[in-house]
């Protein structure tokens, strides 16, 4: 009994390591599509990488796929910082279908419901996640002018100075920053874990997740700081298995994202920035 039991975990191992290549696979793709915009490349990287799963797991193939139809509906827009109405449309209808469609296809096709949204946990955010808010805010307002302005990275948003240019770039931040929780950790994060363990299912999103973001203009060493970022995001969701809270971490940070973008642009403006 004890042979068996262990010969079925060594079975369980090697299959595990071999879901590895087409996953590595699949996020190669996205780092060509988004980090290089290298669109013909990462399509066929792409499509090796279902072929591959495919043959391995037919589970993995079809979780695979449905973060592929994420990434190609992404990769159908331009993915800028453009605040304008008819860009934003455009974006945020590819973002709606990104999310909507692999939660659709995963509840109501594959009838798995491997895709989830956890609002309502029912579970209340004790003192140490509300000190981690806290300290949210303190490492955005002491890290992101020093990078936003001296990397010139703000210069990759528009200059919003009237009242509706400053409310429709809050909106973008915010819908921008639901969505990556949306889509990096409630589809992606979640659908690598039924396949890989946490620690590689973590830093495959957090892969996709930043080179998503650089294609939207965070350059320079935003790598350095997005890709921690995404890692700690995955870690918390882990933890809180809440889609609450991980949100309520990204919105204070793009809150100071928010805040620091209109004062590089008019330094009059929020004149509060140590940088």
């Amino acid at each position: 009994m004890t042979q068996q039991i262990l010969d079925r975990g060594e079975r369980q191992d090697v299959a595990a390591s071999w879901r590895i290549a087409p996953l590595v696979l699949f996020v190669a793709s996205g780092v060509a599509i988004f980090a290089f915009e290298a669109r013909i490349a990462g399509y066929a990287v792409l499509v090796a990488s279902l072929i591959l799963a495919f043959l391995i797991d037919r589970s993995l193939f079809r979780d695979q796929l449905l973060v592929g139809l994420g990434v190609v509906t992404m990769s159908l827009v331009p993915i800028t910082t453009d605040i304008s109405w008819d860009h934003m449309l455009i974006m945020g209808s590819a973002m709606i279908v990104a999310v909507g469609a692999p939660y659709a296809i995963s509840r109501w096709v594959f009838r798995d419901h491997a895709v989830r949204f956890p609002v309502l946990t029912g579970k209340r955010w004790g003192r140490p996640e509300w000190l981690y808010l806290g300290l949210v805010i303190v490492l955005g307002y002491l890290i992101l002018p020093w990078y936003m302005i001296h990397s010139g990275v703000y210069q990759n948003w528009p200059d919003a100075s009237s009242a509706s240019e400053v409310g429709r770039l809050f909106l973008g931040t915010n819908a921008l920053g639901i969505w990556d929780e949306l889509f990096f950790i409630c589809t992606a994060f979640a659908l690598f874990r039924r396949h890989v363990p946490f620690w590689l299912a973590n830093l495959l999103q957090a892969a996709l997740f930043t080179s998503f973001l650089w294609e939207l203009g965070f350059h320079a060493w935003g790598p350095l700081l997005i890709y921690p970022f995404a890692l700690l995001q995955g870690y918390t969701f882990r933890l809180t298995k809440s889609l609450s809270y991980i949100v309520a971490v990204h919105l204070l940070f793009d809150f100071v994202l928010f805040l620091v973008l209109i004062h590089a642009h008019n330094r009059e403006w929020f004149a509060i920035f140590l940088y």
